[in-house]
């Protein structure tokens, strides 16, 4: 997918409408969000959830979600700004999640981290078939990818000063 987004002239060059690029990297990206959301489920209902995935599934999510959007950032669909306020914020926070987790302390994902996680994939999708407000829906997500990151922080915080009493 970002090979795609920023190799569109390798498209264009064999005869294709510029569009197909934006279908073909709109698809893949569908595609693996969908793979995820269902690998978590089935996880959840076969009761195979394991410390490993709990660290792993969130990485995914953000490896997938940080190449399309800096995908498009430098393809100058997506605002440089944006996207580094997301960056750090999913460092941050994976940061802290790597802390908890070797202190044994819960990282479950919480439902705000969960809508920012559906708010970027599709503020992602918005801006890779280049439709209207895909800029409006991704400042929305970085608002979510905010609050939801103020609010891990503040249960980071509760759960330290718990687990050190």
């Amino acid at each position: 997918m970002f090979w795609i987004i920023l190799n569109p002239d390798y498209f264009t060059s064999n005869g294709f409408d510029i569009t197909w690029n934006y279908y073909f990297a709109s698809l893949l990206f569908v595609l693996a969000s969908v793979t995820d959301f269902f690998d978590g489920y089935i996880a959840r209902q076969w009761n195979q959830m394991t410390l490993l995935g709990a660290i792993l599934d969130p990485l995914a999510d953000k490896m997938l979600t940080l190449a399309a959007f800096l995908g498009l950032m430098l393809v100058g669909e997506a605002s440089a700004w944006a996207i580094y306020i997301i960056i750090v914020r999913e460092l941050f926070i994976t940061g802290l999640r790597t802390v908890a987790v070797s202190e044994n302390i819960s990282v479950k994902a919480s439902w705000a981290g969960k809508v920012k996680t559906v708010a970027q994939m599709v503020a992602i999708g918005f801006l890779l078939m280049r439709w209207p407000y895909g800029d409006l829906l991704l400042w929305f997500a970085v608002f979510l990818t905010l609050y939801s990151g103020f609010e891990y922080l503040w249960g980071f915080k509760n759960a330290f000063k718990k687990d050190n009493k």
